[in-house]
């Protein structure tokens, strides 16, 4: 799941950053509500988290202009103010969540996974395939019952998979997808983390779930 981060304070948009994609997302970063306005119209993101003090446009004038443009990505403010208007006027504009700073990072997450669940690019919340189950609200895998111990980035990479069944996914999506980066053919990053993947998904059971399609890409599929 790729989230915007619009933050001005470079300190604390690199420690939301950092939280974030430590818990699996793909985060950019804008420092103004103008470079926050251009990526939200132009890349599709999961969700805003955004400041409303910002230099050049505030956070509700670029809610608005992202409402009336039918953008519909779920937005998380975060800010200081915490006057009762505010908060109304932020949810008016059509916010999906306020949180005031200070802020405990812990709860901020329950907040992102909550408005995931319900907005309108919410995703399963389990996702299954054979034995194969993924739970995104406790962060899980399990196949045959068994619990997966997975990394951050391979239960983000076995998510991706198993949100597209089927699909053949090539090495530049899933890098896109998963590590945010422009696929360096020179580098091996997405078959060192498949291979990492494969040793827990597949090689403990007989059937395999994730296949390689010779020049192309990943794909996770049942097979006969």
């Amino acid at each position: 799941m790729k989230i915007l981060v619009v933050e001005d304070e470079r300190k604390a948009a690199a420690y939301l950053r950092k939280g974030l994609v430590e818990n699996g997302f793909v985060v950019d970063v804008a420092a103004d509500g103008e470079d926050g306005l251009h990526l939200a119209r132009t890349e599709a993101y999961d969700l805003l988290i955004m400041d409303v003090l910002l230099p050049g446009r505030d956070g509700w004038s670029v809610l608005a202009e992202l409402r009336a443009a039918g953008r519909q990505t779920p937005v998380l403010f975060l800010t200081a103010r915490d006057a009762v208007q505010d908060r109304v006027k932020g949810l008016e504009l059509g916010a999906d969540d306020y949180l005031v700073k200070p802020y405990a990072f812990s709860e901020l997450l329950a907040r992102v996974r909550s408005i995931l669940r319900r907005g309108p690019a919410r995703h399963a919340e389990c996702l299954r395939v054979a034995e194969l189950e993924i739970d995104h609200v406790r962060h899980r895998a399990t196949r045959a019952g068994a619990r997966l111990e997975l990394t951050p980035k391979e239960f983000a990479l076995l998510s991706l998979l198993a949100r597209r069944p089927g699909e053949v996914l090539s090495r530049t999506v899933i890098a896109e997808q998963v590590w945010d980066m422009n696929f360096d053919s020179g580098t091996n990053v997405v078959d060192v983390h498949v291979r990492r993947l494969r040793s827990k998904v597949d090689d403990p059971f007989e059937k395999k779930l994730i296949h390689t399609v010779r020049g192309v890409g990943y794909v996770l599929e049942e097979r006969p």
